[in-house]
């Protein structure tokens, strides 16, 4: 793996936990704030409040999963859960009809989503035999 290859995973890669565990973190303490996966932001978009702690878990989880060395399966299933909340959010976020402003936190998530998996080096890979 080239070095500007490795640079450009653990960037994306580190950026998106950040971004899981500090949206997690308001999530699993429902912490009132406007921003994206908060409380406010949910509602707006007509979900139960309920479902905030179980997607904080399941993003730390994530997070846990995507940074730990080795086991290459667990990752892809973090990579796939990650990418199904994310476009869920996209989803719900365009029929309620809100402003990019409001979409943007989703298509960053998607783009580090997308490089950090595509750039993973190969012992994080998993690969399968028939």
């Amino acid at each position: 793996m080239k070095k500007r290859d490795k640079i450009i995973y653990w960037i994306a890669t580190v950026w998106l936990s950040l971004g899981l565990v500090s949206t997690a973190i308001i999530q699993i303490f429902g912490i009132k704030t406007e921003g994206a996966g908060g409380v406010q932001n949910v509602d707006h978009l007509g979900y139960p409040d309920y479902i905030l702690p179980l997607l904080g878990i399941w993003k730390i989880l994530a997070v846990v999963a995507l940074l730990s060395p080795k086991r290459p399966l667990l990752k892809e299933w973090a990579y796939a859960g990650i990418f199904f909340t994310v476009t869920g959010a996209l989803y719900s976020h365009i029929v309620v009809g809100d402003s990019f402003g409001l979409i943007a936190p989703a298509l960053l998530y998607l783009v580090l989503i997308a490089v950090s998996w595509y750039f993973r080096p190969s012992e994080k890979k998993f690969l399968y035999n028939h």
